[in-house]
């Protein structure tokens, strides 16, 4: 397995528009527009943008908008959300939105989809939905490709969606897997640091995937946060104020903007709150240039992954430039 496993290896990014402490919302949406920009220029295939709602920490609500945004300021790079949360939406009113980018961006649009319905009770009461929601998910899933193929027994047919070819992907959290291999759908699975549960959910869906006329044979993306920089110090540096954004979830339920890392690093924190900061800086794909490539072959090998979806945020945007900078030129040196 040589380093030319790397180099043909799609690579691309996920941007989850996370905010920072003491700046508006709104600036990350731009941050988000602006890295996609360099996504594009740096030779990753896809960018993609995330829903989540009422999420302190996160300005990216509505990933559809989002992308309208993000295919507008780019030329070539595919452009998709990772995802849609289906259990959220009436499939009938996804299609239509995935519809009006296909028409407008023809042949650069993805549709990744996951079934998550929300980070708590309150969002859940305010959208409307339990958790239960999320069991329909491969109903939704077929009606929502069945918009695109055209019929249906209400009559209405959804424009301008009807004929038009969006590739789908299933986001595959649990069960995912499964219903992306009973589907015939591309499959997003994470994370780099749990690998034995991700390559059971590659097993599987390898194993139980049936050809369909989206998808002929299975495809695997593989997501997580990678960090490259300049040492090892430097790489864990941009990962810190995420692990303490997370850390800070897991004890206090809500989820913060992120913050610098010095004041994350001179913070006091409680054995428990130190506990998952130290567990969700662990494990991550990060290092020097050398480092990073020789895990990802390691990876590549042991999935046989299609696609890598990297998922890193950082306060210091100057940093998070500059390692997928650094990560690109592992893939695509020529950029």
């Amino acid at each position: 397995m040589s380093s030319t496993v790397i180099a043909r290896t799609r690579f691309s990014v996920l941007d989850r528009s996370r905010t920072r402490a003491g700046r508006p919302p709104g600036e990350a949406l731009r941050d988000t527009v602006a890295l996609a920009r360099e996504a594009e220029a740096l030779g990753y295939h896809r960018f993609w943008v995330s829903e989540h709602h009422g999420v302190p920490g996160v300005a990216g609500s509505a990933p559809t908008v989002l992308a309208a945004a993000v295919a507008a300021a780019t030329r070539t790079i595919r452009v998709g959300t990772g995802g849609v949360m289906l259990p959220n939406h009436r499939p009938l009113v996804v299609a239509e939105q995935f519809g009006v980018l296909e028409s407008l961006f023809p042949g650069r649009i993805d549709m990744g989809l996951g079934r998550s319905v929300g980070f708590t009770d309150g969002v859940r009461r305010a959208l409307g939905r339990d958790k239960e929601d999320a069991e329909d998910f491969a109903a939704q899933l077929d009606e929502l490709l069945g918009w695109f193929e055209g019929g249906s027994p209400t009559g209405v047919r959804a424009r301008p969606a009807e004929g038009l070819r969006v590739p789908p992907f299933v986001l595959a959290m649990g069960e995912g897997a499964l219903i992306a291999a009973r589907a015939g759908l591309p499959m997003v699975i994470g994370d780099l640091r749990g690998r034995e549960k991700m390559l059971r959910g590659i097993d599987a869906y390898r194993s139980r995937f049936r050809p369909s006329p989206w998808a002929a044979e299975p495809y695997v993306v593989i997501s997580g946060t990678i960090a490259v920089a300049g040492s090892e110090a430097e790489a864990r540096r941009l990962l810190v104020p995420e692990a303490w954004s997370m850390a800070y979830s897991r004890t206090h339920g809500t989820f913060p903007p992120l913050a610098p890392a010095e004041e994350t690093e001179g913070r006091p924190m409680t054995a428990k709150e130190r506990g998952f900061y130290e567990a969700s800086l662990a494990g991550h794909v990060a290092g020097t240039g050398e480092q990073v490539a020789d895990e990802l072959r390691r990876v590549l090998k042991e999935t046989e992954a299609d696609e890598v979806l990297v998922t890193t945020s950082g306060y210091d945007r100057t940093a998070l430039s500059d390692s997928y900078r650094r990560l690109a030129a592992l893939f695509a040196p020529d950029h």
